[in-house]
């Protein structure tokens, strides 16, 4: 269900919403559609953000374990 809301923008944002939006898309409908990108980029930037986390997290890890078979490994002097 859309509701209707009241934004006040700047004149040069609505010549640009308009003339991208051409006659074909209203207003409304450019404005929703661009935030919803904006919406869908943010938060697949967080799941991506979160995966970076965990991929670290085991990184860190699995360099201590090869370290220390590495340190198994080494010739004794």
């Amino acid at each position: 269900m859309k509701q209707k809301t009241s934004v006040t923008l700047s004149g040069d944002i609505l010549a640009g919403i308009d003339r991208l939006a051409g006659s074909s898309h209203s207003r409304s409908a450019f404005i929703e559609r661009v935030l919803r990108g904006y919406l869908r980029h943010r938060q697949r930037a967080e799941v991506q953000k979160q995966d970076l986390r965990r991929l670290n997290r085991a990184a860190k890890q699995l360099n201590a374990e090869v370290a220390d078979v590495i340190e198994y490994q080494a010739p004794e002097e």
